[in-house]
């Protein structure tokens, strides 16, 4: 055999490991993508836990104030009525009965300028006509109803509340009157509300000052505060006529007003 041995023309003869390194697989990429992903998510999962324990860690508690008063107002309504087959003569007997009631007040001294006539008010009265079959004919007038209001405003209640009592000598006069009940009104409700809102603030405020000295904790910033309704109730009537709403009592002449604030903190 020839020492010379025939060689593959296209075999590379080239053996140097150096002119073409075997691939090696590249990790940085993902790895680095990896680590952003995980610092992210905690990042979102510490903020998120931050934002629940901040919105956990709060106090807040509700201060009332309430106030006796008696009211500076009354108002007192009545009604009166006459009926006539004739609008004229109905008319008459109204104007009488308006002039004998104005006389009364007056004389119970009474200033013109605390109370007031309404325009009067009349309707028809009328019959229904039927055939002898049960039909309706037709509408007959048989006469006419009026009436009239007269509405007292004034701050002298004693006075008022002695008109409204004795009102039974119109009657004796022939005024056909019709006496309504007494209401009783404050025109001072705004300064006694912001009163009591200030008062129920440092209520509300001393209350939760108290939860947290007891709790260890210390108060931080105001979250919130709301405001209750406003109550007006006849005195030592309970809390039976509360409402959601509010509620105003015109019965009594004397009465309580009641005003609730809620107030929300952080705490540290």
């Amino acid at each position: 055999m020839d020492a010379n041995m025939n060689m593959n023309p296209n075999m590379n003869t080239n053996m140097n490991p150096a002119v073409n390194p075997k691939p090696r697989s590249n990790f940085a990429g993902p790895l680095i993508i990896g680590l952003a992903i995980v610092i992210s998510c905690a990042i979102l999962g510490g903020a998120f836990l931050k934002y629940k324990t901040s919105d956990v860690r709060t106090i807040s508690a509700t201060g009332s104030a309430s106030v006796d008063f008696d009211a500076d107002l009354i108002v007192w309504r009545g009604y009166f009525t006459a009926y006539s087959e004739s609008s004229a003569r109905a008319y008459d007997q109204i104007k009488k009965q308006a002039s004998l009631v104005e006389d009364y007040l007056a004389g119970k001294g009474l200033d013109a300028s605390e109370y007031v006539f309404s325009s009067v008010d009349i309707s028809e009265s009328t019959v229904n006509n039927y055939d002898e079959y049960g039909n309706y004919l037709n509408s007959t007038i048989q006469g006419y109803n009026l009436s009239q209001n007269v509405v007292i405003s004034s701050s002298n209640i004693d006075l008022v509340e002695d008109i409204s009592r004795d009102i039974s000598k119109l009657l004796d006069k022939g005024v056909e009157l019709t006496s309504g009940t007494p209401e009783y009104y404050c025109t001072g409700l705004d300064e006694i509300k912001l009163d009591l809102i200030e008062k129920a603030t440092e209520n509300a405020k001393a209350r939760v000052g108290i939860i947290a000295e007891q709790a260890g904790a210390h108060l931080g910033r105001l979250n919130s505060s709301n405001l209750g309704v406003f109550q007006i109730t006849a005195r030592n009537s309970g809390t039976s006529y509360y409402s959601y709403d509010g509620y105003l009592d015109t019965t009594s002449r004397q009465k309580t007003a009641t005003i609730t604030v809620k107030l929300e903190y952080d705490i540290k």
